[in-house]
């Protein structure tokens, strides 16, 4: 294969035996999504025994061992914008902020600039991992447009690897504060429903027999008024993963627009306070820091407009 790429060896796992080839590699190379892999077996640079795979559908068998040659990273092409930042923790490895709600993280169709990732290019001054490609520089994981709270990104390739292996591993302690409808019968639960896009609806996640793997522990922190404060733990980590698992035992969160609907003087609440997205807040992340391995976690109070919820509806 060319030069200017960097060579990464799979080898296909007893979970992943009769998966498409995109699905298994995205498994066994967390820093590498499925899409981008999809465009690299399309690409030919992907081998096995030293001989092209173009085909990101094609089955998999254990044991199966695949050469993947990522190109090295282009530099960015998001512009740098100064756009303010609540930085928690900064050193010349990574960085953890604490985004506020509305803030896209990555540009994508419809959000081409304004993001965290642009502001983030103008704070670390294109030090950023190139890992995660051109769009998404420095990106180990994401948080919805309308949730707030802490995120981490990585400036070098080697501390994205070692997160990344950690997020894979499911050792990143991340818990979330929600405020859902409804008073929970329990004091805590948990929820383990595979995930996967909807096919009723493909802008939707849904609880699918043969999705993703995806675990959530509840607890309930305060009982409001025909609502509750509930403090979410991931064992894993997917998209909308709150969301549609606390939806999924009826208590879904106020103000979500795609998984929820809020009755009575709730609602009213919500239309008296404006408050328009899902009441989700990232408050605390922990992990092994990769190059010093150090243990770091870090909390995140409630913003303005979840507080001003929550006071309201105390009961």
């Amino acid at each position: 294969m060319d030069r200017g790429v960097s060579i990464i060896q799979a080898r296909i796992a007893p979970t992943a035996d009769g998966w498409r080839l995109d699905r298994a590699l995205a498994d066994a190379v967390p820093t590498l999504s499925r899409e981008r892999l999809k465009v690299l077996i399309a690409g030919g640079r992907v081998e096995q025994d030293g001989i092209l795979t173009r085909d990101p559908a094609r089955k998999v068998t254990v044991g199966e061992t695949f050469a993947v040659a990522v190109p090295d990273p282009e530099p960015a092409h998001n512009a740098a914008q100064d756009i303010p930042l609540v930085v928690a923790y900064e050193d010349e490895h990574l960085i953890v902020v604490d985004k506020p709600a509305g803030l896209v993280v990555h540009p994508a169709a419809g959000n081409l600039d304004g993001t965290l990732v642009n502001a983030l290019l103008h704070h670390c001054g294109g030090s950023l991992s190139g890992i995660g490609g051109v769009a998404r520089p420095g990106i180990v994981h994401r948080i919805d447009k309308d949730t707030s709270g802490l995120m981490l990104a990585a400036k070098t390739d080697r501390t994205h690897v070692g997160l990344a292996k950690q997020f894979a591993d499911h050792s990143i302690d991340r818990r979330y504060r929600a405020i859902v409808g409804g008073v929970p019968r329990t004091a805590s639960g948990s929820v383990d429903a595979p995930l996967a896009r909807s096919p009723h609806n493909r802008k939707k996640m849904a609880i699918v027999p043969g999705g993703k793997r995806a675990v959530t522990y509840w607890h309930m922190l305060q009982r409001l008024d025909g609502a509750a404060l509930v403090e979410c733990r991931l064992e894993t980590g997917r998209t909308h993963q709150v969301r549609v698992h606390m939806a999924s035992i009826g208590h879904a969160l106020l103000g979500d627009p795609v998984y929820g609907k809020s009755a009575g003087r709730v609602r009213g609440t919500l239309e008296t306070l404006g408050f328009r997205r899902q009441a989700l807040h990232a408050a605390r992340l922990g992990f092994i820091h990769p190059i010093t391995h150090d243990a770091l976690a870090f909390e995140s109070i409630m913003p303005a407009d979840m507080q001003e919820l929550f006071t309201t509806l105390h009961v």
